[in-house]
Formats: C-alpha cells, structure tokens, sequence
C-alpha cells in the first residue's frame, strides 16, 4: 500500500509542475518605453488657455511644486537636490544645449515619460496633461528663450 501512496504522491507532484518563475524587476529604460508607450499626444489636442500668460502662471506653480528640486528655482539645474549630491545632472535650461529649446511637444513628452537616469515620469506620478503642457510652456517661455 505504501508504494501505491508513494507513487500517488509522485504523480501528483509531477502534475504540479515547476514553481513559476519569478519575473525580472523592468529595468529603469524599460520602464521608461512601457511608459512612452502610455503617451498620447492627442491628449494635449483639447486643452486651451483663456490667454498665454494663463498657461505660463499655471506653469510657474507646476514647476515650483515639482521641477525645481532638481532643476532650481530658476531653471538652472542646481536644485536643492543636486546641491545636495545628487547624482542626477538635470540640464540648464538657459543653455545653448538644452535639446527642447522651441519643441513644446518634444518638452511634454519628456515631462510626461521622464528618464532612466532619475527624472520622474511625471505623467504617471499625477500631473495631469494639462499641467504638463503648462510646464513645459512655462519652461520655454521664462527660461529657454532664444
């Protein structure tokens, strides 16, 4: 009876099979491109301002409460986090090199999908679309000019 248990026992656990396997933790580009892939740039299509200047004075209140940390108050990338050494290195928006200088929809989808190398991916972290479209007009028009 007891290699009937036995072999009962075996077949059972055979029919089990292997443990699942653990899934790998998405790696920060990974996350970054699951997240670009959320992005819609139609959701900017309905947003509209009484007047420019509402927009950037909406922006200027996302920027304090969410950018300047890292990108400082005005908008040179020495931010109370940086100071402190952090090792993120967020770009001087006053610079030649800033690569969205002009690009409000390039700016917004940066804003919204962030980075691997530690800027937030804000449009998942809650701002709303039209916050982010009122940062990134804020940023072009207060800190990259031309």
């Amino acid at each position: 009876m007891r290699p009937i248990l036995f072999a009962s026992a075996l077949l059972v656990l055979a029919a089990c099979g292997a443990p699942p396997e653990q899934e790998a933790e998405p790696t920060p580009a990974d996350t970054v491109a699951m997240i670009l892939a959320q992005f819609d740039p139609a959701g900017f299509d309905s947003i509209a301002w009484d007047t420019p200047d509402e927009a950037v004075v909406r922006g200027s209140v996302v920027f304090q409460y969410s950018c300047a940390k890292c990108h400082g108050a005005q908008g040179y990338g020495d931010g109370e986090f940086v100071t402190r050494g952090d090792t993120l290195r967020p770009p001087d928006f006053h610079g030649e090199e800033f690569q969205y200088r002009g690009d409000l929809e390039g700016l917004r989808r940066h804003v919204f999908t962030g980075t691997a190398n530690g800027m937030p991916h804000w449009g998942m972290e809650g701002l709303k679309y039209r916050d982010i479209d009122a940062v990134g007009r804020f940023i072009l028009d207060r800190f990259a000019t031309n």
